[in-house]
């Protein structure tokens, strides 16, 4: 009797047991998979905070304004084109660590958050202007989705923004 409950236990363990194992490994290894996926997605949004703050410490560049920047000295030329560098390369880390083309719900609500800051940033005309030489370099595919953005951005805008950007 004593080996039969033995061998009968093993079957149970076998048939019970291991699979039971083996979801709760895959359950873990998903829910670790989304804390580091959370993980990237906040640190990516504390370093936009500080883009933010970079921006705001330089009022004179108007990096807020709907209607361009006009009139600035090589100085402020030259800030504003490091400005959207740094957050030109804030995108595409974005787009390289959260972007896929087939996404779960939770990854897309993630990445419609950046694109709404893309999109907040393709309707600027000097933003649009400097797109160009702000893509120099960039990743292909990330060069190409921003591109789209900022064609779809000049499209929408008001005839009289389209006309200061040119």
């Amino acid at each position: 009797m004593n080996a039969e409950f033995w061998e009968i236990g093993s079957y149970v363990v076998t048939t019970l047991g291991l699979p039971m194992a083996i979801f709760v490994f895959l359950y873990e290894q998903r829910k670790e998979r989304e804390n580091e996926e959370e993980e990237v997605y906040q640190l990516l949004s504390d370093n936009y905070q500080d883009f933010l703050k970079v921006a705001l410490e330089h009022p004179d560049l108007r990096l807020f304004s709907t209607t361009g920047t006009t009139n600035l000295n090589e100085e402020q030329e030259e800030r504003l084109l490091i400005i959207l560098s740094m957050l030109t390369s804030l995108f595409e880390r974005a787009y390289l660590l959260l972007y896929e083309e087939d996404m779960e719900s939770k990854q897309a609500r993630r990445w419609n958050s950046w694109e709404d800051y893309i999109m907040e940033w393709c309707n600027k005309p000097h933003f649009r202007a400097l797109l160009p030489k702000l893509l120099t370099g960039e990743d292909p595919s990330f060069a190409t989705y921003i591109e789209k953005m900022a064609e779809q951005a000049s499209k929408s805008a008001p005839p009289a923004i389209i006309q200061q950007a040119n």
